[in-house]
């Protein structure tokens, strides 16, 4: 390897270690946010940070752009091919554009419904749907979808290798919730009728539901302005906190040794060229 090459590995490896500290610190900060939030049921939680769990009600008619099937929230990754090893079949993604949905929909379980706010929502779910193109062009269904997000580079992305990702909370999802609770607004209703409904895209059980489950709502959830986290979760409370103990912890040891790696490469090629 050439040495212009390992002085640039050296100088991201002293870069890169203090930013992975910090993630691992605020990994563990997190970690113990989960285990010191104290699990609410939905009728009693208090106005503040909250953990609660229950099931997922979508309240507006949302589907997922790439397969089409209704869900409560979705959340999609366009991406392109940076690398791609040639004795392994090892490829490196770069993603180039992610969207989610922003709708709000319902957390049920035996005591209450909580509306749920998902912008800005770290949503620990898994891609099920994932699609790869090989290069001069890509179906017909994602260069709409480019082009609905005015991706200016769409056209050239697609003469490479691609791949398309997208995950879904569906309806009856178990999910786990941490984030702020706050008062449910006080709102003056001027009409339930379908034709209404339909108008603010929340028609996808009629003015039935979703008059009766707004009825219900206890507090609204969402991101609070100085929270460290808000995740929406398919896997538990225990789940959670045992992968951002190990994020935490490899964050603070790795951290510091890409430093001290990356300054020593750095510090022998200096000293190998004089």
């Amino acid at each position: 390897m050439h040495e212009p090459m390992w002085m640039f590995i050296g100088i991201a490896l002293s870069l890169g270690g203090p930013w992975a500290f910090y993630q691992g610190f605020k990994a563990l900060r997190i970690q113990q946010l989960i285990r010191n939030t104290p699990t609410a049921r939905v009728r009693s939680m208090a106005i503040g940070l909250v953990e609660v769990n229950g099931v997922a009600i979508p309240r507006s008619r949302v589907s997922a752009p790439f397969s089409g099937r209704p869900c409560v929230w979705w959340g999609i990754e366009v991406q392109t091919l940076a690398s791609k090893s040639r004795r392994s079949t090892v490829r490196t993604w770069n993603t180039v554009h992610r969207a989610a949905s922003g709708h709000p929909f319902y957390l049920k379980d035996e005591t209450g419904v909580a509306l749920v706010y998902p912008q800005g929502a770290d949503c620990k779910v898994g891609f099920d749907v994932g699609e790869e193109t090989h290069g001069l062009g890509v179906p017909q269904m994602y260069m709409d979808f480019m082009e609905s997000e005015h991706l200016k580079m769409r056209h050239i992305w697609a003469l490479g290798s691609m791949r398309f990702r997208e995950r879904r909370i569906e309806e009856g999802y178990g999910l786990y919730v941490l984030g702020r609770a706050f008062p449910k607004a006080v709102s003056r209703v001027i009409s339930f009728d379908e034709e209404a409904l339909a108008a603010t895209g929340t028609d996808s059980y009629g003015a039935n539901h979703v008059r009766t489950l707004d009825h219900d709502v206890c507090a609204l959830i969402r991101r609070g302005p100085r929270d460290p986290a808000f995740i929406l979760s398919t896997t538990s409370e225990r789940m959670e906190a045992i992968k951002y103990g190990f994020k935490g912890f490899a964050g603070l040891i790795g951290g510091p040794l890409m430093t001290v790696s990356g300054l020593w490469i750095v510090l022998e090629l200096l000293k190998f060229g004089r």
